[in-house]
């Protein structure tokens, strides 16, 4: 028991002795971020007015701070009396940095290919955008990730390495979007008065562009019905428009359009025949009557 209170009093002494430094270390750091910080808002504010996107005024923030807090690290570990750890991270700077460039490749590759499109700004908060099968509006860009939000709701975090080295599509670069629809019409229909008549009520509503053009085209004949192609063009940048929305207008006239002008909407249909015969020879006999006719 004496001796175990002996260390733990040898123990409360020596954090006695190196308290003073530990606090040091700690205020040496927290200003360092500190003045990072100060030195960031400030640089912001200068940049203000300049012709930087918000990712660009995020990254560098963020980018002064960090560069702050590693420069505190130094004297924080000599203020604990650990120079040589400093001198030997010094020396051996090479060899941690190959060490912690395997360690931390998948990190050091996200944050890589964030600072490349953080200038390369092939998209901005708000755009809609896929990257292979996820797609979604961006909500954040973020050096390591960017955030989208899907159709449904769902939040996803891409890592930028995953954007960098992807085919990305953007899909709201300038605002222009084409949709398009299909339409069956009956073989008995005139299906050139069926095109006139969906171009001039696509074109009469106020949403759908006149330039790119509207266009209806013959898409394909199917066994029962003609089909038709409606492609036109919206502008997602306009206020409350969503492409949605503007597709079921844009069918919704077109229907009307094609049901007040007499058209017929065909739909895939079969018909059964069933003919009573008593046995198979009347079948025979009947099935040879109609080769004969």
């Amino acid at each position: 028991m004496e001796t175990f209170y002996h260390n733990l009093m040898l123990d409360w002494d020596h954090l006695l002795r190196i308290l003073p430094r530990l606090l040091g270390a700690l205020i040496i750091l927290l200003a360092c971020l500190l003045i990072g910080r100060l030195v960031s808002r400030g640089i912001l504010n200068l940049l203000e007015h300049a012709e930087l996107s918000k990712t660009h005024r995020s990254f560098f923030s963020k980018l002064i701070v960090w560069g702050f807090g590693i420069l505190g690290i130094m004297p924080t570990l000599n203020v604990l009396g650990l120079k040589n750890i400093t001198m030997s991270l010094l020396a051996g700077g090479g060899i941690t940095a190959v060490v912690l460039g395997f360690a931390f490749r998948g990190i050091g590759e996200n944050l890589l290919a964030g600072f490349f499109l953080a200038f390369s700004r092939p998209f901005e908060i708000g755009d809609l955008i896929q990257s292979e099968q996820l797609s979604g509006e961006v909500k954040a860009i973020e050096l390591r990730n960017t955030h989208i939000r899907t159709d449904d709701g769902r939040d996803i975090f891409i890592p930028s390495s995953q954007i960098f080295n992807s085919p990305l599509i953007n899909f709201t670069k300038d605002g222009l979007r084409r949709l398009s629809f299909t339409i069956g019409i009956d073989y008995a229909d005139n299906a050139a008065e069926a095109r006139r008549l969906l171009l001039q009520a696509v074109e009469e509503i106020p949403e759908i562009l006149k330039n790119p053009p509207t266009l209806v085209a013959l898409s394909s004949f199917s066994a029962t019905y003609v089909e038709l192609e409606v492609l036109f063009w919206i502008d997602t940048f306009q206020q409350g428009l969503n492409m949605v929305p503007a597709r079921t207008l844009v069918m919704e006239r077109c229907r009307a359009t094609l049901k007040d002008q007499g058209f017929t909407f065909s739909a895939e249909t079969t018909s059964n025949i069933c003919l009573d015969f008593k046995n198979p020879i009347d079948m025979l006999c009947h099935k040879n009557s109609m080769k004969g006719e």
